[in-house]
C-alpha cells in the first residue's frame, strides 16, 4: 500500500459525535479502513490515550483489523517496528498512547483495565455480554462495525438511544474499493434482478442494508480455541479450486462424541504440488472425485487420497449426514466459520425454499461433506438418495 485515501467513509464516521458510534455496512465499504485511521489519529495527537480493538478471536484480528492497522500505519509513515509488541499485540506511540488488540473470547480481558476508546470489529459476531463488559470500562467512546446479515443486539438494545449514532455505508462511499471487489458487487447487482439469493446478498453486502439469510443449513456447531490433546484425527476433506474458487482443506477429529473441524487451507492458485505439500502423510484424504487427474497426481506424492462417491443426490445426502452431527470448529477456521454462517438453502423467484443449497459459500463445507459421506455415510442406508 503506497498511499492512503481520505474516503467518504472516513469523512462520514468523523462526523459521528455520540458516545457509541455504530457503523453498518456492506463488503468493501471501508468500515475498518474508516475507523482505524481515526483511532490512529487520536492516539498520535493525544498523549497517553489507551485504545482497545477487539474481534471475536485472535485469528480474526490477525487477518483483519491488526493487518489493516499496520497497513495504515505504514501508508501514513507512522509505523516503527520497534514500537510493536508482537506477544501482547500492542503498539506504543512516542507520546505514550497505546493501541492494543485482543479477542472477545478472553474473559480476563473483558473484565480488565479501563480504556479511553473501544473498537469492536464485526461486533455482530460477539455477544451483548462482551459489549457491556467492554463498554462499561470505556471512558470516551465506542466504535462498532458489522455486516448487516440480520438484526442483532445493536438493533434491539442500542439503536435509538440518545448516546448512540447509527451510520450505514456501502461500496459507493469507498473511493479506495478494489476494482475486483467492485466488479463482483456490480455483477451481484445484476444477478439480483432475477435471483432471490443474490437480491438478498446485494442488499446486505452491496448496499449495507439489513438482510435475512433465512434457511441457514448448519446451526449444529460452536467454536473452540484449540484442539484437545485427546482428540483423534480421523481424516481430511479436500475440495479442489484454482482461479476463482479456493482449494479448501479441513481436518476432521473425533472427540467426546463430537466432531472437531480445523481448517488448514483455503487458497486460490494452488497447483497439485502445492496441495500435496499442505497434506500430511499417513492420513486418509477424501477429495472431489470430479478431478481424477489431480487425485492421481497427488497420490504420486505419497498421499493417501481417494475420490468420493458422487451423484444426483450426493450433496443433499452429505448435508443430511452433517446435520445429524455436533461440530466444534476451531476459532482459527475463519473461512469455515464464515461459510457455516452463510451457507443456505436456495429459493425460487417467489422466495420459496428449494430442496437444494445455493452454489456459493460452500467450498470448505464441501470438503467436510466429502469426509463425512465416506466415513459416516459408508455405514448408512442411502434410502431416498441417489448418490450414484
Amino acid at each position: 500500500m503506497s498511499d492512503f485515501k481520505l474516503t467518504t467513509v472516513i469523512k462520514k464516521i468523523r462526523k459521528l459525535d455520540k458516545f457509541v458510534k455504530g457503523v453498518q455496512g456492506g463488503t468493501s465499504a471501508g468500515k475498518t479502513f474508516g475507523i482505524l485511521p481515526i483511532l490512529i489519529h487520536i492516539a498520535a495527537k493525544y498523549s497517553n490515550t489507551e485504545i482497545s480493538i477487539v474481534a471475536e478471536s485472535i485469528p480474526h484480528l490477525k487477518r483483519g483489523a491488526m493487518k489493516d492497522f499496520k497497513k495504515i500505519m505504514i501508508a501514513t509513515h507512522r509505523y516503527l517496528d520497534m514500537r510493536w509488541n508482537a506477544s501482547d499485540f500492542k503498539y506504543t506511540f512516542a507520546n505514550g498512547s497505546v493501541i492494543e488488540f485482543f479477542s472477545a473470547d478472553n474473559d480476563a480481558k473483558l473484565r480488565g483495565a479501563r480504556r479511553d476508546y473501544l473498537y469492536m470489529n464485526e461486533c455482530n459476531n460477539m455477544t451483548f455480554h462482551a459489549y457491556t463488559e467492554l463498554a462499561s470500562r470505556t471512558k470516551k467512546g465506542v466504535y462498532l462495525d458489522w455486516n448487516p446479515v440480520n438484526e442483532f443486539w445493536f438493533h434491539s438494545e442500542l439503536k435509538g438511544d440518545d448516546d448512540v449514532d447509527f451510520l450505514i455505508v456501502n461500496y459507493k462511499d469507498n473511493e479506495a474499493c478494489p476494482e475486483s471487489a467492485l466488479n463482483f458487487i456490480l455483477k451481484a447487482k445484476e444477478k439480483a434482478k432475477t435471483s432471490n439469493y443474490w437480491d438478498n446478498w446485494y442488499r446486505v453486502y452491496g448496499l449495507g442494508e439489513i438482510g435475512n439469510l433465512e434457511g441457514v443449513i448448519f446451526n449444529n456447531w460452536k467454536t473452540i480455541d484449540a484442539i484437545p490433546s485427546e482428540a483423534k484425527l480421523l481424516g481430511i476433506g479436500l475440495d479442489f479450486g484454482y482461479t476463482n474458487d479456493p482449494t479448501a482443506i479441513v481436518e476432521v477429529y473425533s472427540y467426546d462424541n463430537q466432531r472437531i473441524l480445523n481448517e488448514i487451507c483455503y487458497k486460490t492458485g494452488m497447483l497439485n504440488s502445492d496441495i500435496a505439500k499442505v497434506l500430511p502423510n499417513n492420513v486418509i484424504i477424501y477429495a472431489d472425485s470430479s478431478e481424477p487427474k489431480s487425485i492421481d497426481e497427488i497420490r504420486r506424492y505419497g498421499k493417501m487420497i481417494k475420490g468420493v462417491t458422487k451423484g444426483k443426490d450426493s450433496i443433499n445426502y452429505g448435508i443430511d449426514i452433517m446435520q445429524q452431527q455436533e461440530y466444534l470448529v476451531t476459532s482459527n477456521s475463519t473461512n469455515l466459520i464464515k461459510e457455516f454462517r452463510t451457507y443456505t438453502w436456495d429459493k425460487d423467484k417467489q422466495g420459496n425454499k428449494l430442496n437444494r443449497p445455493i452454489d456459493s459459500n460452500n467450498h470448505i463445507c464441501d470438503a467436510v461433506r466429502y469426509h463425512e459421506m465416506e466415513t459416516i455415510g459408508i455405514n448408512r442406508n442411502f434410502g431416498k438418495y441417489n448418490i450414484y
